[in-house]
């Protein structure tokens, strides 16, 4: 009898003392874990949103990169972490659903080991070539590849990542055997494909843009459903002939599993606020990152879009006969 009161006593105390916590969150400052190395797309649109979910929080937001094995080395940190609110993943489509298929023993369960937050970014992938890449159309560049694959190299931010997938996915529409070459992050392989030591990446518009207006780099076509912003004349793969290339790339927030409800709920709200502020939005719009719909943006939501992300990537994965591991 006294171990059961004991026991009441102590489960009683500990809701208290999280209900406490969980009011007076946050109290110092939070970390967001960016799982890929800085200046890469990822770690680009998550400093924007930073600076201003810090002062909707009235607390700093630190960025720690934690780049590996396709971002999963800093979502397992995230994983593991305490679920204190304290530490929170700025996750993605590679993170949250590609790579639970990709490998074979992946880091974590991705539907299982996170507490969902909410969406805040949508963002098309766009293929991009070095400058002097002879073929402007994506019927160039597949009969040059046809003819020269053996030759041919990719980049990426790592096996595993979002721009290795895509381009896995494009390589099998192609029927052909590109060698990847795989770096510690994005910006690595932007430099060596302005450089021209490779020939081309499968790359968030946010990443791109910029390279694309500068005239580095020479765009080819829309990986994703629909034309993106910034780049509004350039066709999608859909419209130049392959269908299957929807290689866009979302954003979400997850807090390692059993975060306390309250904070959960006031860390959605505060991400909501922070894209909806006209700066954030028309700084995003720049890098060509779009906002989800409002309906997209909530726990709920998030938690079922996980699942039936991981289930919309295991048939191209498989499809494609690849594995990172």
């Amino acid at each position: 009898m006294r171990q059961l009161l004991a026991a009441g006593v102590a489960a009683a105390l500990t809701l208290s003392f999280n209900s406490a916590s969980a009011q007076e969150w946050p109290a110092r400052p939070v970390t967001m874990v960016v799982p890929y190395s800085a200046g890469g797309p990822v770690d680009t649109v998550s400093r924007v949103l930073a600076a201003r979910l810090g002062e909707v929080l009235g607390q700093q937001i630190i960025i720690e990169n934690v780049g590996g094995a396709g971002g999963m080395t800093g979502s397992s940190r995230v994983a593991k972490a305490a679920p204190d609110g304290y530490t929170f993943l700025m996750a993605g489509t590679s993170t949250m659903a590609m790579n639970q298929t990709l490998y074979k023993n992946p880091l974590y369960d991705a539907a299982k080991d996170f507490t969902s937050v909410t969406l805040v970014t949508d963002s098309a992938r766009v293929l991009i070539t070095r400058k002097d890449f002879p073929a402007g159309t994506l019927a160039e560049f597949v009969a040059y590849a046809k003819a020269n694959a053996g030759k041919m190299q990719y980049g990426s931010a790592g096996g595993g990542s979002g721009t290795h997938v895509c381009a896995i996915l494009l390589d099998a529409a192609m029927g052909t055997r590109i060698t990847h070459v795989p770096y510690r992050g994005s910006a690595q392989a932007m430099q060596d494909m302005i450089a021209g030591r490779i020939d081309f990446i499968a790359e968030q518009i946010s990443t791109a843009l910029p390279q694309i207006e500068g005239n580095n780099v020479k765009a080819i076509v829309t990986l994703g459903l629909d034309r993106a912003p910034g780049l509004e004349n350039l066709p999608t793969a859909k419209e130049q002939g392959i269908d299957g290339l929807d290689c866009g790339a979302w954003g979400a927030f997850m807090f390692p599993k059993g975060t306390p409800e309250a904070i959960v709920q006031r860390m959605a709200k505060a991400a909501n606020d922070t894209v909806e502020t006209p700066m954030v939005r028309d700084r995003l719009r720049d890098i060509g990152v779009t906002i989800p719909a409002k309906e997209r943006r909530t726990v709920e939501y998030l938690q079922k879009f996980i699942p039936s992300e991981i289930d919309r990537w295991i048939g191209p994965i498989k499809a494609a006969g690849v594995t990172a591991d």
